[in-house]
């Protein structure tokens, strides 16, 4: 069973899922340029400089797109139970066939069939997050390219070597991976022998790989933050020294800015989620 025969078995299912995150993400990404347009016509009628009722469009704009981004993300929350639930039962099933052909142990079976929800937690949470985060990371870069080119261009500049960072953090985290694959498909035959001990020394070796994963991602989150520090200090020079902002397009930069710097410092954690499923979609794949 590999990823690929998955995404084109839900195809339909999948599809529809990660249109609801697109939907629901790029309403919440155009909503910092919207709301700075209504602080910008607020101010304007209390310094005399707008008439009264000019904030009335701004503001229909924006209550518009967050109506949209909150009502297709409870419409979303409420429909992928049901997408996600039915395609486990379906991959899980197949596991139990494939598994009965191949002449494996009962332990080993179940294992699998459990680490075969990887591919649920993968579609229902990990797949829309990545999206979420390409969304916002785009969308920032656009509304930090309409107010300032120079801003953008450093954001698209440093995120070179974040690049590298995450390339290095993905070759480490492989083998560990797969290391903790192999000791989970042990777990049923370590519970069956019914010896606390040998229980307290499998989950002590077991957290042994995962400790290495989570120092790997501790490294490359801190240097990605060392980066990302660099893109705050230039885009606020830029921002403040060198352009004659409004209040409320100052307002849009540092959100934009802010959205770019999580996104991104959160994508070592959904590329850990990825290498992770491809080596379950090798354990999975019917010889």
């Amino acid at each position: 069973m590999h990823l690929l025969d998955i995404v084109t078995r839900f195809r339909w299912s999948i599809l529809f899922a990660l249109s609801l995150v697109a939907i629901e993400d790029i309403a919440w990404i155009i909503e910092p340029s919207l709301f700075g347009n209504v602080i910008d016509a607020l101010i304007g009628i209390a310094s005399g400089e707008a008439s009264k009722g000019s904030q009335v469009f701004p503001l229909a704009l924006w209550i518009g797109a967050f109506s949209v981004n909150s009502g297709v993300g409870a419409l979303r929350r409420s429909l992928d139970q049901k997408i996600f639930l039915r395609m486990f039962t379906d991959i899980a099933t197949e596991v139990a066939h494939v598994s009965k052909e191949q002449g494996l142990s009962a332990s080993k079976t179940a294992a699998r069939a459990q680490l075969s929800r990887e591919f649920i937690t993968f579609f229902e949470y990990r797949m829309p997050e990545i999206l979420q985060q390409l969304i916002s990371i785009l969308g920032a870069l656009i509304g930090l390219w309409v107010f300032d080119y120079r801003i953008a261009a450093t954001c698209l500049i440093v995120a070179i070597p974040l690049l590298i960072i995450n390339q290095f953090y993905n070759q480490r985290v492989v083998a560990l991976q797969a290391h903790l694959h192999d000791s989970f498909e042990e777990t049923y035959d370590v519970f069956s022998e019914q010896d606390p001990e040998k229980v307290r020394a499998y989950y002590t070796q077991l957290a042994q790989p995962q400790q290495r994963i989570a120092n790997w991602g501790a490294l490359s989150f801190g240097l990605m933050r060392i980066v990302l520090l660099g893109i705050f200090l230039v885009v606020l020079y830029i921002a403040i020294d060198l352009d004659n902002f409004t209040t409320g397009n100052i307002y849009a930069i540092v959100a934009y800015l802010w959205t770019f710097v999580t996104s991104t410092e959160y994508l070592p954690e959904l590329f850990e989620s990825w290498t992770s499923l491809k080596d379950i979609s090798r354990r999975l794949k019917a010889d």
